[in-house]
């Protein structure tokens, strides 16, 4: 076995574990050395950390793992000791890799190859395709690249690449497209995401900061101090399962001690969730979309019973006396009772008034998840949240207040003390480089040139894009009114995606660049997205699949053609790079009082590193120094305090996003027209088995497919009147699209509400018919792609009224994840 430059083998350096620490050995080799000291005062945080062991380190969003291959292919995964809730999902790494439907080679679709940018559009999804060299792929897309740079400027170049990608801060697709692009003249890129896209840009007016990926009040404090827990419209237990970097799951540690000391916890949600049920939670199920009515209710019991808290409104906020006239209908005429909050949200006044006084008397933590925000008029509730929380009073305190991020990455796991790695950078955008958009308004921009939109206290105008460039996203699974975004699709000259996999994204492409799985190459991530407690070296455990490449050097290739190889690079290859990131965190760490171990010796050891939390972070509570001190510790706002109402939101004079928060009847919930024709309220959920698209092509679908569909939950009265039974095949449609799914009876969801995850693999029976059925069940082919408002634009993912029937006939295959046919066999490009 090779020896690292220190002289050590793997495994001497690996089986030397507590007897290097006890005994000096390594002073023995670096007698008198201050790189010997650091190293020695550094092996805590990694070498007693993992056993030799068989496996290759690794690691994905839902968690860090050991790789088991054999001649040279992946066959299984055992998760770190570390891990305290090991996701299931990692065993479906050695499908990811060996997947049936990998693209395996550079392919163009043949209109486009044969005629130009801009050939039959029409005829994306459907056409031939061609099988070229790297070589011609890398010069079509950068050859497309200069000629549109050059007649129509950055603006035509759209390089969102929207998308959770997979781990790994140096193959980040992302950034290292950003990068090419800016080198390359400039692109147009967006702003905000589809997560949170209404939520951060309100709570950016109301608290002066996103708020909803702040830190949150650490987990101990809450088990310790949190009386009453309230889970809005979050499913914790199974969005933790995931993390953006790598999960250190000490969110689901936290939700299993409180569940283990009897904190009550009440979950608000129309469907009875995993998270419910596992933490015994009492169940509060409103109508859909009504969440800023219910809040208006809470709020006014408050005020009518004197359960607010006025010393704490007056010295911490600003605007409490309108919201109060608003409360109290001096402004419209309409008091915000708990009656009439109960007309519009189902749920009778007297639980409406008892909730607000339990609130009131005891610490209450409030834990809002982002799908109440992923609705039309979405900036509302978490407006109205902050603003019950204020009354409350409790903001600051131990324990209680509001907390926007418990639910996504283990927001409240202690902050470590160490060192961060940072990613490649995207570059410096060239002077000329035109205004982001809002990420959900893709469609429309591609759809509508030179129309502008209203976008937080600015116009927008979208420009004429000819090429969209995608790598590490899917805009089929994540973008809403999927047949609206298949008309706008067809606008663009030159679509690129760089993808491992057959997509229906991959498939309605020009070009299609097939990129490696993050276990075909060599990276780094962090683990605990919150915490930054872990460094995980992510070493490549198989060659690259078919003539798959990393997304570094595919770019690279591009950059080559273009002229800017050593701007993009730098002079560095994969593993110099590699090098670079680390020793930048290692610096870092350093002036944390951390010590870490050179790059090559961390490398070599097929270990990672655990930074240490401090006592204090354990004890952290958010917005404590705000309470402390509001004049020494001003938040963000024009005011410095939390604003109940906004002068600058109301010197936007938006009629759909007033100065002050309140109730606005969406464009379609069950008081609407439409829900005299489709009288179903669609709630869309995270996946308990995917993250969002990803793994939908592994046989985890063997958890949840019903008749191999996506499924779909409803209540026993509405399938009675519909004649549907668990197990049915079932046609889910409205004005907008048609899907078929899997029924799944429970008496689990509020009568009237039907949930589907959001997921599913586009699968469109007739290609050139609008509208077709989507025999997979992407839920996106009902939803609507408004914006939220005019302030925030962002998207309404999470609702739409719909009918279902029973599917009659002989069920259609789902083709979802099968390689498109003239890609089996495609044509040889003879040039």
């Amino acid at each position: 076995m090779k020896n690292n430059r220190f002289g050590l083998s793997r495994r001497q350096f690996l089986a030397a574990g507590g007897t290097l620490l006890a005994a000096g050995s390594l002073d023995l080799l670096y007698a008198r050395s201050a790189l010997a000291q650091a190293i020695s005062q550094a092996m805590p945080l990694f070498t007693a950390l993992r056993p030799a062991r068989k496996g290759i380190l690794t690691a994905a969003h839902w968690g860090a793992f050991e790789a088991l291959v054999e001649n040279g292919k992946m066959v299984g995964v055992q998760p770190v000791e570390d891990d305290p809730a090991p996701n299931e999902l990692i065993t479906m790494a050695p499908y990811q890799v060996h997947a049936a439907n990998r693209i395996t080679a550079p392919m163009v679709r043949q209109s486009w190859l044969e005629h130009g940018p801009g050939s039959n559009t029409a005829l994306r999804g459907r056409d031939k395709w061609v099988s070229v060299s790297w070589e011609k792929a890398t010069e079509l897309v950068a050859n497309d690249i200069r000629r549109l740079q050059r007649e129509h400027g950055p603006s035509a170049i759209y390089a969102g690449s929207y998308g959770w990608k997979s781990t790994g801060m140096l193959h980040n697709s992302r950034a290292l497209l950003h990068r090419l692009m800016n080198l390359a003249g400039g692109f147009l890129g967006y702003s905000g995401d589809y997560s949170t896209g209404a939520a951060q840009v309100i709570m950016s007016h109301v608290v002066g900061s996103m708020e909803v990926y702040e830190q949150q009040t650490s987990w101990p404090v809450v088990v310790e101090s949190s009386e009453l827990v309230v889970l809005w419209g979050c499913n914790p237990l199974v969005t933790l399962k995931n993390s953006w970097n790598v999960p250190d799951h000490v969110g689901l540690e936290g939700f299993a001690a409180l569940a283990a000391k009897g904190t009550p916890v009440i979950c608000i949600d129309p469907v009875f969730s995993d998270s419910a049920k596992a933490l015994n939670a009492e169940w509060i199920a409103p109508k859909a979309y009504t969440d800023a009515a219910m809040i208006l209710g809470l709020a006014h019991t408050l005020l009518a019973e004197k359960h607010h808290d006025e010393a704490f409104l007056a010295r911490y906020t600003t605007g409490f006396e309108k919201f109060r006239a608003y409360l109290l209908g001096e402004s419209d005429g309409l008091v915000k009772s708990a009656e009439w909050a109960s007309e519009i949200c189902g749920i009778a006044p007297e639980q409406l008034r008892q909730l607000a006084r339990r609130m009131a008397g005891q610490r209450t933590m409030l834990m809002a998840g982002w799908g109440i925000q992923r609705q039309h008029r979405g900036e509302q509730p978490h407006w109205l949240l902050v603003t019950l929380a204020a009354m409350l009073g409790q903001i600051g305190l131990p324990g209680g207040g509001f907390g926007f991020s418990y639910h996504y990455s283990s927001g409240g796991s202690p902050t470590a003390r160490g060192g961060i790695l940072s990613g490649i950078s995207a570059g410096v955008a060239p002077a000329g480089s035109p205004p982001p958009i809002p990420v959900a308004r893709i469609a429309d921009c591609l759809a509508n040139p030179g129309k502008t939109i209203a976008f937080n206290g600015k116009e927008v105008t979208y420009p004429d894009v000819k090429m969209v460039y995608v790598a590490g996203g899917n805009p089929f699974h994540h973008h809403q009114d999927t047949n609206n975004l298949l008309l706008a699709w067809q606008r663009p000259e030159t679509i690129v995606v760089q993808d491992p996999y057959w997509t229906a994204t991959a498939r309605h492409a020009d070009i299609v660049l097939p990129c490696t799985t993050s276990y075909e190459r060599n990276d780094m991530d962090m683990g605990g997205d919150y915490s930054q407690r872990y460094l995980f070296p992510m070493r490549q455990c198989v060659p690259p699949q078919h003539q798959a490449r990393s997304d570094f050097a595919i770019f690279q290739a591009i950059a080559t053609r273009l002229g800017v190889e050593q701007a993009f690079t730098e002079g560095r290859d994969e593993m110099l790079w590699l090098k670079k990131l680390y020793d930048d965190m290692k610096q870092q760490a350093r002036n944390a009082g951390v010590p870490l171990p050179p790059f090559d010796l961390f490398w070599q050891s097929n270990n990672y590193i655990r930074f240490p939390v401090p006592e204090e972070n354990k004890k952290w509570v958010r917005f404590a120094d705000y309470r402390a001190d509001p004049l020494l510790n001003p938040l963000g706002t024009p005011s410095g305090k939390i604003e109940i109402f906004s002068k600058t939101i109301a010197a936007m004079h938006y009629d759909d996003c007033a100065g002050l928060p309140g109730w606005q009847p969406p464009q379609e919930w069950h008081g609407s027209a439409q829900a005299l024709r489709y009288p179903l309220s669609l709630n869309t959920a995270h996946p308990a088995h995917r993250l969002h698209s990803q793994l939908d092509n592994t046989p985890l679908r063997q958890k949840y497919a019903v008749s191999d569909r996506e499924a779909i939950l409803i209540h026993p009265q509405d399938a009675v009147t519909r004649g549907i039974q668990s197990g049915d095949l079932v046609r889910a449609f409205n004005d907008r699209g048609q899907i078929l799914v899997g029924a799944l009876v429970t008496e689990a969801i509020r009568p009237g509400v039907v949930r589907i995850s959001e997921g599913a693999w586009y699968d469109p029976a007739e290609p050139a018919e609008p509208k077709t059925l989507c025999r997979n069940g992407n839920v996106n082919c009902l939803t609507f792609d408004i914006g939220t408002s005019r302030l925030a634009q962002g998207n309404c993912g999470q609702m739409a009224q719909l009918e279902v029937e029973k599917f009659t006939g002989a069920p259609p295959p789902n083709t979802a994840h099968a390689v498109p046919e003239s890609a089996r066999q495609p044509i040889r490009n003879a040039r």
